[in-house]
């Protein structure tokens, strides 16, 4: 289980040893109450014999922040209880490249047609594939997590039935989702994030995958930005971020989203689906597949 990678300027860390069921619990709860470009979590299973029976899992959480220790050792009590809460351990941890750390080893990523991979394997670029290169840099979203993978797969479905006009991509991390887009459809898309160094690194890629005509992401929440909300509509959204956003930001997706689009949408854990779900019905739309991936769920939703 993994959620997104370390913010960009990762100096903090909390750790902490438990159970499966809770390490999942505690690494949820967490990333939830912070804005992805802020923190991030992942959750592990360890060579370690737990008390209880079973292996012991990690759940390490990485800040951008100093972190008040009392408010985590709260999070963690009530997702875990009082006895798991005096189990943290804090700690500093240097700034590295996160992205070219993640991608160390990584074989390239298949999903459908999409390809996506490093410098080093350009030569496997096959050619029927619709290549992503992803350049090491400081940003969320390699390709090599379940979410983004999820997010391709529904793209490249949607992809054999019709060719979307207008494409937006809300939370573009490393532009992934946005750069396939463009390579596919040869137009423009719109994408956004929240992170200044995410967009810095998303344009680099875009320039990388020559898509830099067709692709140029820019600082906004959500769609707050007037450049992307002039954009539409749009009659495809992505929105790759975490179940607490995905609700939040429903309405305001639905908005600046045609009334014969469809949004596909990842980040969730099998427990969101529900809620995540629940606000997208409120705005007219359904589920049309749903695709689950080492733990996460992605969802394409028609209207």
């Amino acid at each position: 289980m993994l959620e997104g990678l370390p913010p960009n300027n990762a100096t903090h860390v909390m750790r902490l040893t438990i159970d499966e069921k809770r390490a999942r619990a505690v690494a949820d709860l967490i990333v939830e109450s912070f804005e992805p470009a802020e923190a991030a979590s992942t959750a592990f299973e360890t060579e370690t014999r737990w008390a209880g029976g079973g292996r012991a899992w990690q759940v390490e959480v990485y800040f951008g922040f100093e972190p008040d220790p009392e408010d985590l050792r709260a999070l963690v009590a009530a997702a875990a209880g009082e006895e798991a809460a005096e189990r943290i351990e804090f700690a500093l941890t240097e700034k590295r490249d996160w992205v070219a750390n993640s991608l160390v080893g990584l074989a390239p990523v298949l999903a459908g047609r999409f390809l996506v991979h490093g410098a080093h394997d350009r030569v496997r670029i096959g050619i029927n594939d619709i290549g992503v290169e992803i350049e090491a840099g400081l940003a969320f979203g390699t390709g090599h997590h379940g979410t983004t993978r999820g997010c391709l797969l529904h793209f490249d479905s949607l992809l054999k039935r019709r060719r979307p006009r207008k494409v937006l991509d809300v939370g573009c991390g490393a532009g992934v989702l946005a750069i396939a887009a463009a390579k596919a459809l040869r137009r423009k898309v719109w994408l956004g994030d929240i992170d200044p160094i995410a967009v810095e690194v998303a344009n680099a890629n875009a320039r990388l995958n020559g898509v830099a005509a067709y692709a140029k992401a820019i600082v906004s929440r959500g769609v707050e930005s007037r450049a992307l909300r002039e954009g539409g509509p749009f009659d495809l959204v992505f929105a790759n971020i975490l179940a607490k956003p995905l609700r939040r930001l429903a309405p305001s997706l639905a908005s600046v989203t045609t009334p014969d689009g469809e949004a596909i949408v990842s980040g969730l854990l099998y427990a969101d689906v529900p809620g995540v779900l629940a606000a997208w019905r409120a705005q007219g739309f359904y589920l049309r597949e749903r695709i689950d991936l080492e733990g996460w769920a992605s969802l394409r939703l028609g209207r």
